[in-house]
């Protein structure tokens, strides 16, 4: 447990140095072997590092600024909030495979981020009565299909989400752009404390973090990076729903959005993403479970009921069979299943393709493949 502890103290100290962000903090862990490490480093160990300057060196050889992640550490503890690692199994896995996943999350609430379906749903904070509707009705349809939604706690569409999930007891998390000390708007208090019952709240920032303007882009990439796909019901012309989905697809997850009238400016977003190929358009759940290659939760494949991971068939390879045992029933990331199986990307990915096209994989939204 000391060791847990030091490893978080030192983790979190590391989120506090000045210049420091989520890609410099996770190449100085890799170049001395942990957090903890790094404070234990040298001066002229520390300047060896590229990007790190005479300032940012200082900051490390000093003891301040664990004082500090320690004090942060204890409030958190006592407000029962969770502290998420990178090294965490129960760090968000599709989250950790984006180059600027945080270092650190928190989080209160009750969920599992690493569910088989994901999904993002954005849109306008003025929406209208069009766009809540289908943000409701998509929503209501999702409900066989036992999906987590995540959001922002924005107004509009956002807190329509959030609502809706909870009226069909849908799992949805809000992140959030600023620490869990606060609920930003007010208004949305009540939402978010039913929340911590079936989802919760997730930041990555500590607790006194204001929700200044500069937080909510940041906050965007945690709600794109967490989900298989993002769904724009409703956005204008500019706007944060905009930017999740540009993210999104620079993390090569799917993009999806709501045609609404041409003449309608809270529609002019939806129509931007759909006619430059940034996102497909759908009219509703059969749209997107299509796309997505998903059946309901209540579906069971034949040879998931009796067992039979591998195909009967004399002539599979002894490679594809243990690509096919590590899947085994649960949808799995392509570094997860080089990580399991040792077979180098380059090399995988040609596996992959042969399978996916002999019928023994179906490859899924943001590189995951399933039998």
């Amino acid at each position: 447990m000391l060791n847990l502890y030091m490893a978080l103290l030192h983790e979190i100290a590391l989120t506090l140095i000045p210049h420091i962000g989520d890609r410099q903090a996770r190449k100085l862990i890799a170049a001395f072997g942990g957090a903890r490490e790094v404070f234990a480093a040298d001066f002229p160990a520390l300047m060896a590092i590229p990007g790190i300057g005479d300032t940012t060196a200082k900051a490390l050889l000093g003891h301040r600024v664990l004082d500090k992640a320690a004090r942060y550490l204890e409030t958190m503890q006592k407000q029962g909030v969770r502290i998420l690692s990178y090294r965490d199994p129960e760090y968000p896995k599709r989250l950790k495979h984006c180059s600027d996943a945080p270092l650190v999350l928190y989080f209160k609430g009750a969920t599992c981020f690493n569910e088989e379906r994901v999904l993002a749903i954005v849109g306008a904070r003025n929406a209208s009565l069009y766009g809540k509707q289908l943000c409701q009705q998509l929503i209501e349809a999702l409900a066989p299909y036992r999906v987590l939604v995540v959001s922002g706690l924005a107004y509009g569409i956002d807190i329509t989400a959030h609502r809706e999930c909870l009226r069909q007891n849908i799992p949805t998390v809000a992140v959030l752009g600023h620490g869990l000390d606060r609920i930003y708007p007010s208004a949305h208090r009540d939402i978010a404390s039913q929340m911590l019952a079936n989802g919760g709240l997730l930041s990555e920032f500590l607790p006194g973090t204001r929700p200044d303007k500069a937080n909510f882009p940041k906050r965007n990439r945690i709600i794109a990076g967490l989900c298989d796909a993002t769904i724009v019901v409703e956005a204008s012309a500019k706007g944060g729903a905009l930017i999740t989905a540009d993210i999104a697809n620079s993390y090569f997850r799917e993009v999806f959005a709501f045609p609404g009238r041409v003449s309608d400016p809270a529609s002019v977003g939806c129509h931007f993403l759909i006619k430059t190929q940034r996102a497909a358009l759908i009219t509703g759940v059969d749209d997107l479970v299509y796309q997505m290659g998903w059946a309901p939760a209540n579906v069971v494949h034949e040879n998931e009921r009796k067992g039979e991971l591998i195909p009967d068939n004399d002539d599979i390879s002894a490679d594809a069979a243990k690509i096919i045992t590590v899947i085994g029933n649960t949808p799995m990331h392509i570094e997860d299943i080089a990580a399991q199986t040792g077979f180098p990307l380059t090399k995988l990915n040609t596996f992959l393709l042969e399978m996916e096209l002999a019928g023994y994989l179906k490859a899924l939204a943001g590189n995951m493949y399933s039998l």
